[in-house]
């Protein structure tokens, strides 16, 4: 009989094997494939609002800008130090993410979109000596074909995966391929890796295995899973498993039905007029309604909330949230707009001076149902037909001439729209889907004189 040692080499040297393949600093990464004068400059990209850093070089990491850091505080060090600063560009980010993982799915047909800029790759199909090979060859091909240096971890499971995807970021000596599937490898990495730096171990779960006595991530695939299952519940123990090659968590090809959708956004400014408010929430039932429609659910129920800012100090302060019923699930824009507004009207209250300022508003739903199978009311019944149609040809519309090209007018003119409207001052263009965003080359005079000569 062989012996555990024995059994965990076979399960790490065979069978299964998945990569995981992110794009780094991947929001950075897509300005600089646009704008080659950001090369080993120090770049970072904001959230919402231009709110906080969200993605950072490593030249912007080496400056000490953190994760998070407001951009308030940072604004004139970034300007000492020559930071390019970028708001969020999600439209070019989608994109670039789009082409990338088709240039995966051209590798092998088993990919799983894990996030934005991270995807999971069954490579269960090559034997392990070419594995490698095909990682650089995809690594490769998505820098020639889309600019995105990208980096490929290679385990027998999920978490080994990622585990070697943080190695192959961290040590430049792998040229940004690790495969943990390779025994030496694995036993190598695993002991010279901090637990902390494991997918699944956060803040609230590093204490308590550090008080176990945890140190390195081959001192938690060791360790008995008992105490760490009571410690951290079946995440933990299933973590454990993971680590011996036992695979707990399995490629999801088809993503999951949605079982919720909200459509949230922080102001630009402070609203205080009832039809800015209006506005706003009329916009975001207008998304709520397209998200519903791509995916061919419906909802019965919404929840309005809009609140005041804990920031603005000394200001009176106001949270409201309500829930408002539909006769039956929909996803008609012009259902779910009224549904929207009676909810702000029954909940808008008039403030002397000074006024409640508004930072945020939102649309939330949940328990979505497939609309087509969906039980239809007795009393209040929607025309589902004619808003199908209607609907539809309003998508299409935006789907070919720009998001917000056809709007209903509740949602308010473009014009009117910018004093609540999200934040991006610094936006970049959006290459690859706006065509009046495409830059343009104007030929000189000599330029132009050459070209008519030949």
């Amino acid at each position: 009989m062989s012996s555990p040692e024995a059994r965990l080499r076979d399960r790490i040297g065979g069978g299964r094997a998945l990569a995981l393949i992110d794009g780094n600093s991947f929001y950075c990464s897509c300005e600089r494939v646009f704008d080659p004068k950001l090369a080993r400059v120090p770049v970072i990209v904001l959230s919402n609002n231009d709110g906080c850093a969200i993605a950072r070089t490593p030249e912007a990491k080496a400056l000490g800008i953190k994760m998070g850091a407001p951009y308030f505080k940072i604004r004139g060090f970034c300007e000492a130090q020559g930071v390019r600063v970028f708001s969020s560009n999600y439209t070019l980010y989608g994109d670039m993410s789009a082409r990338i993982n088709a240039i995966y799915r051209n590798a092998t047909p088993d990919v799983e979109v894990y996030s934005i800029d991270e995807s999971f790759l069954d490579l269960t199909a090559f034997v392990r000596q070419d594995r490698v090979a095909l990682a650089r060859d995809i690594r490769a091909t998505v820098r020639a074909w889309t600019g995105i240096p990208t980096c490929v971890g290679i385990g027998p499971t999920k978490t080994l995966a990622k585990l070697a995807n943080h190695i192959a970021k961290t040590v430049p000596e792998l040229d940004g391929v690790c495969d943990l599937t390779e025994p030496a490898a694995y036993e190598h990495w695993l002991c010279r890796i901090h637990v902390g730096e494991l997918w699944g171990v956060g803040r609230a779960s590093l204490p308590k295995l550090e008080a176990m006595g945890i140190d390195t991530v081959a001192d938690l695939r060791d360790i008995d899973p008992r105490p760490v299952r009571k410690a951290l519940t079946v995440v933990g123990e299933r973590m454990i498993h993971e680590l011996r090659g036992v695979s707990c968590l399995g490629l999801e090809l088809v993503p999951a039905r949605r079982k919720g959708c909200a459509v949230t956004r922080s102001f630009s400014g402070r609203v205080t007029e009832r039809a800015e408010l209006e506005q706003a929430v009329a916009a975001h039932a207008t998304r709520l309604g397209e998200k519903l429609r791509r995916e061919g659910l419906g909802t019965d129920h919404i929840t309005v909330f809009y609140h005041t800012s804990e920031h603005d100090r000394g200001e009176p302060m106001r949270s409201v949230s309500t829930v408002v019923r539909l006769p039956e699930a929909t996803n008609d824009t012009l259902a779910l707009i009224p549904a929207a507004l009676h909810s702000v009207a029954r909940t808008w209250r008039e403030q002397g001076s000074p006024p409640w300022r508004y930072s945020k508003a939102g649309v939330v739903t949940v328990d979505l149902v497939p609309l087509a199978a969906s039980q239809r009311a007795l009393i209040g019944r929607l025309d589902r037909e004619r808003a199908g149609r209607l609907m539809g040809a309003m998508d299409t519309c935006n789907a070919r001439f720009g998001r917000g090209s056809v709007v209903p007018a509740r949602a308010g003119l473009e014009r009117q729209r910018r004093a609540w409207t999200t934040k991006f001052e610094m936006r970049t263009p959006r290459y690859t889907t706006q065509v009046d965003e495409l830059p343009v080359a104007v030929a000189s005079d000599s330029t132009s004189r050459s070209f008519t000569k030949c």
